[in-house]
């Protein structure tokens, strides 16, 4: 017997940084995700088997001892770490999880795993589903997190996101612009540690308040879905990177471009990931231009976004 799901990646586009802190986030799910297959295996060697798929191909591989949970051969030995730490989260869960016959496991990313879209919140999307546990809780005891990036997993449309008393929030967000032709996201070339980044801005945090900061960030993510025209929105996407740039001490990622028409947003975590180009340019001039700057990935906005 083989059981079968699939998750959708994410786009954070407001609320970064703060999402932690009760702000409230705009954010979309991709039409790209990934997909989890597990098939029931006749044997009974007490081993589960897992094969990851990228884009390019193969990704990783490893065989688990089912009892304890700890890789018995793989040939990523760090991804097969968190992997098993992952599975002991799920067996935390739901202790009957992993009795009886051997399991094979396949996963299949239809993205680059450095992109930063959702590589490890599908997994968790799709093993809470396999498991029937809570993907929230699965979240908090293996990756951590906001939690946003698993509310897009199973969502089919925008989302406003936010946490209250650490709790998920998650209600419909009208965000369908008129102008997406006039979108692209662009690749900066280097993924970001989310991790390090949220805890460097705890700590930055522990010593100011940004309650401000995060009542316009929320006003910010409500106005956006109602944007109309691009010049409002280039707007409003400029005054939110004004804001986080003074909370988190970094210039804005449009004074690296500033012969840019148009307005340029962090996507995730600053410095690196994606980044949101809102230009009147066509595409062609679009995709030169970044290109120019060793920036070749563009994918404009319908690509993704439905």
């Amino acid at each position: 017997m083989t059981q079968r799901y699939l998750s959708h990646g994410k786009i954070l586009l407001t609320g970064e940084y703060l999402i932690l802190h009760g702000a409230l986030a705009l954010a979309m799910p991709l039409k790209l995700g990934q997909s989890l297959e597990v098939e029931t295996l006749p044997s009974c060697d007490n081993r589960l088997n897992w094969e990851a798929f990228q884009p390019q191909g193969h990704w990783f591989s490893a065989t688990i001892d089912k009892n304890n949970l700890q890789t018995i051969a793989t040939d990523d030995a760090p991804k097969a770490r968190k992997l098993c730490e992952v599975l002991n989260a799920l067996k935390e869960l739901n202790p009957a999880l992993f009795h009886g016959h051997d399991l094979h496991f396949s996963t299949h990313l239809d993205f680059h795993p450095e992109w930063g879209l959702g590589s490890s919140s599908t997994l968790i999307a799709n093993l809470s589903q396999w498991a029937k546990v809570d993907p929230y809780k699965l979240l908090k005891l293996s990756f951590g997190g906001s939690g946003y990036d698993i509310a897009c997993a199973t969502a089919t449309s925008p989302l406003f996101y936010r946490l209250i008393e650490g709790q998920p929030q998650i209600t419909p967000a009208p965000f369908a612009p008129s102008f997406a032709d006039m979108l692209h996201f662009v690749y900066q070339g280097k993924k970001q540690n989310s991790a390090k980044e949220v805890a460097a801005f705890k700590e930055r945090m522990s010593h100011m308040d940004f309650m401000k900061e995060i009542d316009a960030i929320s006003a910010i993510s409500r106005a956006l879905s109602d944007s109309r025209d691009l010049q409002d929105f280039c707007s409003l996407l400029n005054t939110h990177e004004a804001i986080l740039s003074r909370c988190l001490g970094r210039e804005p990622l449009q004074m690296q471009f500033p012969d840019f028409e148009g307005c340029l947003k962090s996507l995730g975590a600053w410095g690196g990931d994606f980044m949101l180009a809102a230009t009147p340019w066509p595409e062609s001039r679009v995709k030169a231009y970044f290109e120019a700057f060793k920036l070749p990935v563009i994918i404009p906005y319908r690509e993704w976004v439905s």
